[in-house]
């Protein structure tokens, strides 16, 4: 079948499956508006979607913002997700019910709510749960797509970290923090001559109206192409060190509230604004523990990796010792030698999923089994400790800044790529 036709053909099925008697009472049927790939994306779909953000915005003050921009950015998301999601189909990446509530979970804790409160809190501001829930998987399921395609091909070298720490050691970037927001004026992955010039000129003219009073938050909504757009270019608070460099450059000479030039990089030109910039003593929690991994594959499913750590947690309940167990089933051969231990381990040292359960777990409390990138897990804490970020672990943080650094970079060109290469056809109405 050929896509092209998707729309009519959902569209005489549906009327066809309707009695003739019953045409005349017909309300306006949902349609087709953007097709994409295998997939398509509905009216109703970009009109819930749309209603979400519009509270989001109404909520952070962000309600400047014409309808028809805001559409425009919003069904552009919406495309890079049905994207991503196709492709973490084809990786067989799926987040149950378990990981899911134990992530919503964790989002209520950190706003100081009971789960229940959460979702009463969320439904107050007019916001669907049931769709917020689902939102939330599909992005776990691109965040882990993410980590598998993007993060898992970023190496740094002996010699990068090195350097980073000779060029650093006079500095304090691993101490200060910037709070940034940004504007992506993006370029074509194989961009011309001309494509460049007609960015730069539309950069030149975004800089010049945020110079002349216009609100970044509402230019970065109309205009940028960046990941953070509709949250009006907010990128949070960063360690310098973890920044790009190119934005550090740009904006350490600013004051407080001030604006830089637009400044180019391989996915284009970029507009930044210095809200906060804060310097003091970097105290970190460390997280001691040890672990048993369980990787799934075409002969382990989720369920059955699951199962057994069930089964092994059981053993310990019953007194079985942990370092025995995890020597004797563990599928991390780093950890597997001693008898699961992880070491010390600070911010960034694992992927969100496994530090949201380290860094709330009891001392010598066994979690229940959870799922990251890399498999199924269960987790025991042996301590924890504030570290001040002294030379022992000077390498750790070099190695850990660089990789956000490329990371970051790596993800803009990644979607920039797989936007350009994805078959989009938007359906006139």
């Amino acid at each position: 079948m050929n896509i092209k036709n998707l729309s009519h053909l959902l569209t005489f099925a549906l009327i066809t499956a309707i009695p003739c008697y019953s045409i005349a009472a017909l309300k306006p049927l949902d349609h087709i508006v953007v097709v994409v790939n295998d997939d398509v994306i509905t009216y109703s779909m970009l009109k819930n979607r749309l209603n979400d953000f519009k509270k989001q915005l109404d909520i952070s003050q962000l309600s400047r913002i014409e309808p028809e921009v805001l559409k425009k950015q919003v069904l552009e998301r919406m495309i890079r997700d049905t994207i991503q999601l196709q492709q973490a189909t084809q990786f067989g990446l799926t987040v149950d019910d378990l990981m899911l509530n134990r992530m919503l979970e964790q989002l209520a804790k950190s706003n100081k709510m009971s789960l229940e409160t959460f979702r009463d809190t969320i439904e107050a501001e007019g916001i669907n749960y049931t769709r917020f829930r689902e939102q939330t998987r599909d992005e776990l399921i691109i965040n882990q797509l993410q980590q598998r395609i993007v993060a898992s091909k970023i190496s740094v070298s002996d010699q990068e970290v090195q350097q980073y720490i000779e060029q650093n050691e006079n500095d304090d970037s691993s101490k200060t923090s910037y709070r940034l927001s940004h504007i992506l004026i993006a370029t074509p992955e194989s961009a011309s001559p001309d494509d460049i010039s007609s960015a730069r000129k539309k950069a030149d003219m975004v800089y010049k109206n945020l110079i002349d009073g216009e609100n970044f938050k509402d230019l970065a909504l109309k205009e940028s192409s960046g990941r953070n757009a509709l949250k009006g270019g907010d990128l949070g608070e960063r360690k310098a060190n973890e920044l790009p460099q190119i934005f550090v450059n740009a904006v350490k000479e600013l004051s407080t509230g001030e604006v830089s030039k637009p400044v180019k990089s391989a996915s284009g030109f970029h507009i930044l604004k210095l809200v906060n910039r804060s310097s003091d003593q970097v105290m970190i929690k460390q997280t001691h523990a040890r672990h048993i991994l369980i990787r799934t594959s075409s002969e382990v499913s989720d369920d059955q990796a699951r199962t057994l750590l069930l089964e092994i947690k059981k053993k310990l309940n019953n007194g079985k010792r942990f370092p025995e167990l995890a020597s004797e089933y563990s599928e991390d051969p780093g950890s597997k030698i001693k008898g699961g231990d992880l070491g010390w381990a600070g911010p960034g040292d694992f992927v969100d999923a496994f530090e949201n359960v380290a860094n709330n777990l009891p001392i010598g409390q066994v979690s229940e089994p959870f799922k990251t990138p890399f498999g199924w897990h269960i987790l025991e804490v042996l301590e924890y400790r504030d570290h001040d970020q002294t030379k022992s672990n000077k390498e750790n943080q070099a190695r850990s800044a660089i990789q956000k650094r490329k990371m970051d970079e790596e993800i803009r060109l990644w979607l920039r790529r797989i936007r350009d290469e994805a078959y989009v056809e938007f359906i006139e109405q």
